[in-house]
């Protein structure tokens, strides 16, 4: 890290010090106010809401800064007023907060034909629709050019900020942008940082960066080649460029602080079919090892053909404690895409959601994240209905598939009628929306929508001791079980101990665990085969929790497993919380055991390994084999966490000693003391293993 980097840190990242320059809170409602007097259609007020937050922003630049633009208006202004939403809702779903969130553009739409590219082609088929008489799809795209405007003025006025105060790099970065598209990695990275301010200032949230490293390798090329960077100068630039992520997220909307989506892809196979690891791949992994912050997020897609020094790099920052990368395999995800429809080449291009989904850059308008299933309710409304009466154990899963369909059956019904608010910016960098005149709200290529599944092992572990316990040895009375569960294991101490401590569980490579998962994740899949949403679109069954894992475990009374009422889940893909582990090894062998190649929607297998494994070079190439074991045997995703448990209690009591401490939560990276404690708790009290 060079001193000029470590000075900016220090500056935006432990002093704040950018946010003393920040407007004062305004009123939300003050534009959807006047919106609903005018009684402006939702496009208008899309485009109004967006060039007035742009013209609101102040040029706000620091010495040494070279990578501009930066919120000063902390308020993001209300597309419709709190009584016209409520109506919204009456009538429509809306998914989460109605704002288009969650997917991700194809930059290079905008990257490769810079602003005056964009206006011409925004111009071109203007004229077109004019001249057919398509007067509506016109407006829409006159509504873009407005917006492009209010951003080149911005631009305009950070230029002049920028001669201003003797920054002549950034200046004349910001002056080739406005007549040009970008041809260096310097202007490529200022005119990401726009495009992503900008979609935040228009409301749309967790804005993925895609594969980062495949459509920025072009411009650093060019410049090594032309001797204008060295990889030790494009390092410090991507830095800075890293540090930017980190400025403005204490303004993004997220379940907690550090849940907001910004995650990049690196490596994997290109459309082409060939290995898209790079040296930006590896500058970008470098950059964050270095800096140690939570944003950007890092994802790698890996394969078998992956070599191990690949895995050994992700370990160095998995070694830090950042809670990535993430892993994807390939090998296992693509087949799985294909399968439900997708295009090879889309298939081949997937990125991440802001979590683990996995979504087509430009062409998806899915939503990954629509609803969840807890397999743990299933299973637990077919036990206590049907366990009492169930003649084997056949009978009482059938009982539980029937019980998962009527939930997915469900969740397919409470999806329809879906509303979302347009979003005309990140429109023009989605396949088909500006040629047709078209907002993305209204659907793109791909319309699938994706279904977490949480509570897994809980079910899986609770049909698994009741086959052995019941049906197969006898050992446990069905009704004294259903008995216990009733009264929340109170009076049953033997029996709590027997289910909870001894039983078979998911995670110590016991086949039948193993296989009842297998099992509840081909239900699911099935469930879903063939459903198609409102849109045309396909639902996909997934491994992920996201905050499910908490949620609906409050309110669940205790299952066979042992688990007692309110006790909560484990996150994503993972063992239970109070299994005796046999050691990772044993995990990997389990959770590689079910094929998720048609649970596709995404979820890692998430395990904990004590910090002080790492103290030691052996260590890393220990914990980079055990990744490479679980993608050679065709495990799904992973992402590690790197964790002290009491590290994290002495956290709980001085937050004002650990800023710096970063955990895995559910698919993100949060900062520790920044947690609601129900979520610190729950990162406490999973196992920490050892290699």
């Amino acid at each position: 890290m060079t001193e000029r980097i470590r000075n900016l840190r220090k500056f935006f990242i432990e002093e704040h010090q950018h946010r003393t320059f920040r407007k004062a809170p305004g009123d939300p409602f003050q534009l959807a106010a006047a919106f609903r007097e005018q009684n402006l259609p939702d496009t208008e007020r899309a485009v109004k809401r967006l060039v007035y937050m742009l013209d609101e922003e102040t040029p706000l630049l620091f010495p040494e800064q070279t990578i501009l633009f930066l919120r000063t208006n902390p308020t993001l202004q209300a597309l419709f007023t709190e009584e016209e939403k409520e109506a919204l809702a009456a009538e429509y779903r809306l998914h989460e907060l109605g704002e288009l969130s969650n997917i991700c553009v194809d930059y290079t739409r905008f990257l490769n034909a810079g602003f005056p590219g964009m206006r011409s082609r925004l111009e071109a088929q203007k004229n077109k629709f004019v001249s057919c008489c398509q007067m509506e799809k016109a407006a829409y795209l006159e509504g873009q050019l407005t917006i492009l405007k209010a951003l080149e003025s911005l631009i305009l006025r950070y230029r002049d900020a920028a001669s201003d105060a003797g920054n002549t790099l950034s200046a004349d970065s910001l002056t080739h942008l406005l007549s040009d598209a970008p041809h260096t990695l310097q202007d490529a990275l200022q005119m990401q940082r726009i495009i992503h301010f900008t979609m935040w200032c228009a409301g749309n949230y967790h804005n993925t960066l895609g594969r980062f490293d495949q459509y920025m390798m072009p411009y650093l090329q060019a410049d090594l080649d032309a001797g204008r960077l060295t990889e030790e100068s494009a390092l410090e630039l991507l830095e800075e460029f890293f540090l930017t992520f980190n400025l403005d997220s204490d303004l993004y909307p997220g379940m907690q602080q550090g849940d907001n989506g910004q995650s990049m892809v690196l490596g994997g196979m290109t459309p082409e079919g060939k290995d898209g690891f790079n040296l930006l791949s590896r500058l970008c992994l470098q950059a964050s090892l270095e800096l140690r912050l939570i944003d950007p997020k890092i994802n790698l897609r890996v394969s078998k053909n992956t070599p191990l020094s690949i895995y050994e790099l992700g370990t160095q920052l998995t070694k830090q404690g950042l809670g990535f990368p993430q892993y994807s395999n390939d090998d296992v995800v693509i087949p799985g895409l294909e399968e439900l429809g997708y295009r090879t080449e889309d298939a081949r291009n997937y990125a991440v959601a802001a979590c683990w989904e996995f979504i087509i850059p430009g062409r998806g308008m899915e939503i990954p994240n629509i609803d969840a299933l807890c397999f743990a309710d299933v299973m637990r409304k077919a036990v206590t209905g049907h366990l009492a009466d169930a003649p084997d154990y056949t009978s009482l899963f059938e009982a539980v598939t029937e019980k998962l369909q009527e939930r997915v059956d469900e969740m397919c019904e409470n999806t329809k009628n879906l509303y979302i608010f347009p979003a005309p910016f990140l429109s023009l960098m989605m396949d088909g929306c500006l040629e047709n005149g078209r907002d993305i709200s209204l659907g793109g290529i791909y319309n699938n929508y994706g279904f977490h599944g949480t509570g897994l092992a809980t079910a899986a572990d609770s049909l698994a001791a009741i086959k052995k316990y019941v049906f197969d040895t006898g050992e446990i009375d069905r009704k004294e079980l259903l008995d216990a569960m009733e009264k929340d294991f109170d009076g049953y101490d033997r029996l709590l101990h027997l289910l909870r401590y001894e039983a078979p569980k998911m995670g110590n490579n016991e086949k039948l665990p193993d296989s009842i998962a297998g099992d509840l994740l081909e239900a699911f899949a099935r469930a879903v085969k063939g459903k198609k949403n409102e849109r045309g679109g396909c639902f996909r069954a997934g491994t992920g929790s996201a905050m499910y894992y908490l949620w609906y475990s409050k309110d669940m009374g205790a299952t066979p497993d042992g688990r007692r009422a309110g006790e909560g889940f484990s996150c994503n893909y993972s063992p239970s919380l109070f299994i005796h582990s046999k050691g990772p090894v044993s995990i990997v062998k389990s959770f590689t055991r079910p094929c998720l190649k048609h649970t596709i929607n995404g979820g890692p297998l998430t395990i904990e390994l004590h910090d002080t494994l790492f103290r030691g070079e052996e260590s890393i190439t220990k914990v980079a084999a055990l990744v490479k074991s679980f993608i050679d045997m065709e495990g799904h995703q992973m992402q590690i966490n790197a964790v002290n448990r009491d590290t994290m209690l002495d956290a709980q009591k001085h937050p004002e000693k650990y800023h710096n401490l970063i955990v895995r939560v559910w698919g993100w990276s949060g900062y520790f003391v920044e947690l609601d404690k129900e979520y610190q708790d729950h990162i406490i009290k999973r196992m920490e293993l050892t290699v």
